[in-house]
Parts: structure tokens; sequence; C-alpha cells
């Protein structure tokens, strides 16, 4: 499942991380730890990988990331607004200075006319003097297999990383 490409793509994220003094911490559903285990397979990636949780059911969201319960009954968790919980529940909750969250249906099977199979929200933040900076991305990858969908997401959610690290120091 990762690819050089990915590899390549985190040692990148990593090397301007380590020049950079930052940490990361990630919140995975629909990867399941796969944007962890894509940024751990680098070697030195301890020195700026600080944590993932990986919060598949909606228990987790909201005993590991402190996302309300009422967000995710009134919106769901493949959603802009839990993505974005989740992304300050990490910022919140561990010692990074940089999250990124995913949440989305991978399929086969779980989607709807309103969440098709395909659709991922990746949240991705900052900590900054005025408190966390984060961003929400909608992705519609389409029914495209399971992973595909998770390679795509993993794939978008290092590109966003990469973005913040660079507009961010520590």
């Amino acid at each position: 499942m990762l690819d050089g490409q990915r590899t390549e793509q985190a040692r990148k994220l990593i090397d301007l991380c380590k020049e950079r003094g930052l940490m990361i911490g990630t919140a995975e559903s629909c990867t399941g730890g796969l944007l962890a285990a894509c940024i751990t397979a680098v070697p030195g990636s301890s020195k700026v990988f600080e944590r993932g949780f990986v919060t598949y059911a909606n228990d987790a969201k909201i005993k590991m990331l402190g996302v309300d319960a009422d967000l995710l009954a009134a919106h769901g968790a493949v959603s802009e607004p839990v993505a974005r919980a989740m992304a300050e529940g990490v910022l919140a909750r561990a010692p990074v200075d940089l999250a990124v969250s995913i949440t989305g249906v991978a399929g086969p099977g779980g989607g709807s006319a309103e969440k098709p199979v395909g659709l991922v929200f990746i949240g991705s933040g900052r900590k900054t003097l005025d408190g966390p900076e984060v961003t929400v991305e909608r992705c519609e990858f389409g029914d495209v297999g399971r992973n595909v969908v998770r390679e795509r997401t993993v794939a978008e959610a290092l590109d966003l990383l990469m973005r913040l690290a660079q507009r961010s120091s520590v």
C-alpha cells in the first residue's frame, strides 16, 4: 500500500519538519492509521512524529479527541465540522505544532446520496499565538475502491502537512 512516491513525500515532510523544529500529530478514521504508518516508515521520523490517534469509532473521537457528541449527532462523523474538531483535538491533546485529521467513506459500502463513497474531509492545522488555526478540505475521490480512496487521502494529507510546515516554524 505504501508506494515509493508516498514514502518520498513523507521523507520530504520529515526533513522540512526537522529543519524547522516542528512536531506532527495525526487523527485518522477512514485511513485507520495508514498516514501514521507512511510517516513512520521513514527512518528518523521519531524526531518529528509525536503521535497518531486512530479514532475509527465515534466514541473514540469523543474520548480521545474531545469531539462533541452533539456535533457528531448533528453532522455525522463524515463532515467538515467533525474533521475540524478532530484536528483541534490533536492540537489540544498532543505536544505538536502541526496536525491533520481524516474522516470519510472509503467504501465499498457505507455511502449515501449525501455522503457518497469516496467523500473525505481532511482537517489540517497548526498552533499559533492566537490558538489553533484549522482549515478543512473536502475531497471527492469517487467510488474508486477502498484502497485507492485511502491512498489518495494519505497523499493529500501529506501535501497539506507539507504546506503547513512550509508556513511554520517554532
